[in-house]
């Protein structure tokens, strides 16, 4: 099973908002325990009805849900995800690039501030627990 290489990084402005256009997401969590985690999320493309989703999110799911628009981007032979969080979370924008190799050299955009891959807050099911509104401490510049 291939595994997935992906660098997180903070948004430190606008510069990116021509370069794609976002689809809003709303996603909860069933369960989410480090051996594993489960979700609902309504998207564009999803594998159950929408209604049922609605449903699942509203009353399985813990409070707050995961609301965010996500962007994508092209530069180069890379595509950036770009997702502005809002709700519980607003104010959180986080830029994602998937990797062929850990290894991979990169050139970051100048909208691209400091690295958080490895910062367990920044994972969606701990945004759920606790969310970007409620940190006593925030990095103010996101660089």
């Amino acid at each position: 099973m291939p595994t997935e290489i992906e660098r997180k990084f903070l948004v430190k402005n606008d510069d990116w908002r021509s370069l794609g256009t976002g689809v809003f997401y709303c996603q909860g969590y069933l369960a989410s325990t480090p051996s594993k985690t489960v979700r609902v999320r309504i998207e564009y493309e999803y594998e159950i009805p929408l209604d049922h989703a609605q449903e699942l999110l509203q009353t399985l799911c813990e409070p707050p849900l995961i609301q965010k628009t996500r962007y994508r981007v092209e530069l180069g032979e890379l595509v950036w995800e770009i997702d502005e969080f809002s709700g519980e979370n607003q104010g959180l924008i986080v830029a994602e690039v998937e990797l062929a190799d850990e290894n991979q050299a990169i050139a970051l955009p100048d909208w691209i501030g400091a690295e958080v891959s490895h910062d367990p807050r920044y994972y969606n099911a701990n945004l759920s627990k606790h969310p970007y509104s409620q940190w006593a401490e925030k990095l103010a510049d996101h660089s």
